[in-house]
């Protein structure tokens, strides 16, 4: 059965195929299989014991009943708020209240500065998104392949966003930035987060200025076949009432 919708965004109408969901989040796994970053400790699963009681099926148990220990900054795709960096408490659940958003796909490759940092950009992001263009930007990084669904990143200093160009999104009105570095800044930058603080407008101005609807995920995994260009996109979290929730973004192909 083919499930479809009509939207509207600045003047042109777009088809949507509900049909046909791309899946952009990395499966949680336990143990060192699935992705990591800023030394978190792999997610661990294990049974409730209780008694006589073993939540495992597989060990003669009558049901699964799983203990979950994770990072969600650090073990999979994820999305925060400002909480993720603010004094006062903001949640990810109150922070985002709506869940579909326009959303435009770009591919790039990160620029290798001097001194081996590699780096996404104002200029990059400049000539790719234009202002009301999208509320929601999914980046890419190029090259693209699977073993980004299972890499340890700790202590390699993968690519970062330069604060200018998440200016540059503040400027262009994107609400929602999903990429798949496992962090917008310098995995060591001396806690000064400068992308972070940019894109939140946070510390830049008076609390009420914040952008406290603005979220960022990141490590999600965009599959080589999905083609640049504008999608439906379904932001998905659990109600957890902390900076950060794993998250499933789902886009769907506009006509």
């Amino acid at each position: 059965m083919k499930f479809s919708a009509t939207i509207q965004h600045r003047g042109r109408e777009y088809a949507v195929d509900f049909s046909r969901p791309i899946d952009l989040s990395m499966p949680l796994r336990a143990g060192m299989e699935g992705v990591n970053c800023f030394w978190a400790p792999p997610m661990e699963v294990r049974p409730v014991v209780a008694g006589d009681f073993v939540g495992s099926t597989e060990l003669g148990g009558p049901v699964n009943f799983m203990n979950v220990q994770f990072n969600p900054h650090g073990n999979g795709t994820h999305t925060e708020c400002v909480g993720h960096i603010a004094r006062e408490k903001f949640s990810i659940n109150t922070c985002l209240t709506r869940f579909h958003f326009l959303a435009k796909l770009v591919s790039l490759y990160p620029v290798r500065k001097e001194n081996g940092d590699r780096v996404i950009e104002s200029e990059q992001l400049s000539a790719l998104v234009g202002e009301g263009e999208a509320e929601a930007l999914i980046v890419r990084t190029l090259p693209n392949d699977s073993l980004k669904l299972r890499t340890n990143y700790s202590g390699s200093n993968p690519p970062y966003f330069e604060h200018e160009a998440l200016l540059h999104l503040v400027r262009c009105g994107v609400v929602h930035l999903l990429t798949d570095l496992p962090s917008v800044d310098r995995e060591e930058d001396g806690g000064r987060l400068l992308s972070h603080r940019a894109f939140w407008q946070y510390g830049s101005g008076a609390l009420e200025e914040v952008r406290t609807q603005a979220t960022i995920s990141e490590l999600i995994y965009v599959p080589n076949e999905v083609v640049d260009g504008l999608y439906l996109l379904n932001l998905q979290i659990a109600s957890f009432d902390i900076d950060v929730s794993p998250s499933k973004p789902v886009i769907y192909p506009l006509m």
